[in-house]
């Protein structure tokens, strides 16, 4: 999805283009003879990034680390590395919000953006989620918004700071690509790193690391927490959030479970804060039903709801999803190892889990993780090969009343694309249950 529409606007403004890609042109269904129709060279292959000696900017993707040994060759050799993120930025004429995070961005981000076209703003939303907003940039006008969720390979090399940037929380998270933690927490500080004194800056104050970013804030910062009440901000007190101390949505009127979602409301209502009517918030919350992937209930089967969580790529995104049911759960997870520890996420399974299913490559670190907890009593594990096998076993071991839960805990690329196609393949399955 990266860079096709840029390249078409670069193409039409008569400027040279080559694309690189590691794929083969087999894999692009015809794409590549139609950008070479239009005069694009491409590269593709192997050695895709051997080719950029004479560039005078290079549009790095979100995943390609900028300090791979052939980007550092080219910007040593007079070459601009940046991203179409970045240009993005750059043309944008209309006011940005956008969110990071380890967890919650996707839902605040389309919470955020729900309210704001609810109350009448025209709205765009794009970046980690959607589709690439740079096309669509000459369209937009200065009233306008745009809701931009930004993921840390994003982040990493930006320059430019959203109006109001939103982090909802940061925990260990794709350290198979950063080089380590610091690495990582300093790409989603460029979030706010380049905002002006008139800028916004919402944080989650009962994340030790993002509550920690308030003291290098550069505008107005307005904190939220689910545990404590604030001098100022947004905070929780007997089942309602409030905004500077005024009551503006009960819980029990938000429709998607879970605490982790309480807490996106807040980060919301504090981003949206004089721009939304608190009568707005609460219309929206008593429909809004959440984002595919994420603790979406599929079907309810013979007294059985099966949920997909496959966006839970991570074992404190699963640890999340398996609080928000006051039942005990069966569980199917395991994919691609991240290079996170799974320690934490053995003692929340034992606590919230009746059956476990594991299938993919993290399925032993997972069972390791459960067994060696000091509260495990011999939950049932069993590892299977395929995802068929898993939905299978988990139709034959539920019973009236139960909830299946896919909640991987870990990436989809030891067996698909991205989580999108982890979670459809299982709803797919699920739905032809009979």
């Amino acid at each position: 999805v990266s860079n096709r529409p840029l390249i078409d606007l670069l193409c039409q403004a008569g400027i040279a283009v080559t694309a690189c890609d590691k794929r083969d042109r087999d894999s692009f269904n015809g794409l590549i003879e139609k950008l070479e129709a239009n005069g694009v060279s491409c590269h593709l292959g192997p050695d895709y990034l051997d080719h950029l000696d004479g560039m005078d900017v290079i549009f790095r993707t979100p995943g390609l680390r900028p300090d791979l040994p052939q980007l550092e060759r080219a910007k040593a050799a007079g070459a601009e590395l940046t991203s179409e993120m970045e240009a993005f930025f750059s043309v944008c004429p209309c006011r940005i919000l956008a969110v990071t995070g380890s967890d919650g961005k996707t839902t605040t981000t389309t919470i955020i953006a729900g309210l704001l076209s609810a109350s009448g703003y025209w709205t765009y939303v794009g970046g980690n989620i959607g589709h690439p907003l740079v096309s669509q940039a000459g369209e937009m006008r200065p009233d306008d918004i745009v809701v931009l969720e930004l993921s840390s390979f994003q982040l990493m090399t930006m320059e430019q700071s959203p109006d109001v940037a939103v982090v909802t929380n940061l925990a260990p998270n794709h350290l198979d690509i950063h080089k380590n933690m610091q690495e990582y927490v300093d790409a989603k500080r460029n979030i706010f790193r380049y905002q002006s004194s008139d800028s916004k800056l919402v944080l989650n104050a009962d994340n030790e690391i993002t509550a920690s970013f308030a003291d290098q804030a550069r505008g107005e910062v307005t904190l939220f927490s689910r545990t404590k009440q604030l001098k100022k901000g947004v905070w929780l007190r007997d089942g309602t959030i409030l905004s500077d101390g005024r009551p503006v949505l009960p819980v029990q009127d938000i429709l998607i479970p879970g605490v982790h979602n309480v807490e996106n409301y807040m980060a919301a209502i504090a981003a949206v804060d004089g721009l939304v009517s608190d009568e707005t918030i609460r219309l929206f919350a008593r429909s809004f039903g959440g984002v595919e992937h994420r603790i979406e209930l599929v079907r309810e089967l013979d007294g059985v709801r099966w949920y997909n969580d496959s966006i839970a790529s991570s074992p404190s995104r699963t640890i999340a999803g398996l609080r928000s049911f006051p039942e005990k759960v069966l569980l199917i997870a395991g994919g691609k190892d991240k290079g996170i520890s799974y320690d934490a996420i053995g003692p929340e399974i034992n606590e919230h889990v009746k059956a476990l299913i594991l299938c993919g490559a993290t399925a032993g670190v997972i069972r390791a993780a459960v067994e060696k907890a000091a509260n495990f009593t011999g939950l049932p594990i069993t590892e299977v090969d395929s995802y068929q096998s898993a939905v299978a076993l988990a139709r034959e071991t539920a019973r009236p009343g139960d909830v299946v839960l896919l909640s991987p805990a870990s990436t989809s690329f030891d067996r698909f694309a991205n989580f999108m196609e982890r979670g459809r393949v299982f709803k797919d399955l699920v739905n032809a249950l009979k």
